[in-house]
């Protein structure tokens, strides 16, 4: 593995664990009201777009954190459409 890919796996695991304390949060209290709408829907939308390009590109640096991201921003876009 090339320094390269090794920089954009790390990049991918700090950007996608940063999601997590929002995401248990959010499951815990059910609470949405300070998160934007339409922040995380163009954010959902761009995650699609950034895995549908790593897939283009067959880079897993960026398949594999942004699907992720996107199952964990998904989660959080279905309780605030659900408890809004």
């Amino acid at each position: 593995m090339d320094a390269v890919t090794i920089v954009g796996l790390v990049a991918g695991t700090l950007t996608t664990i940063s999601f997590l304390p929002q995401l248990i949060r959010t499951v815990k209290t059910k609470s949405t009201k300070d998160i934007s709408l339409t922040m995380f829907v163009c954010f959902c939308c761009g995650l699609v777009l950034w895995t549908i390009y790593g897939i283009m590109l067959m880079k897993i640096p960026i398949i594999i954190p942004n699907s992720i991201t996107l199952i964990f921003a998904a989660i959080i876009l279905r309780y605030k459409m659900k408890y809004k």
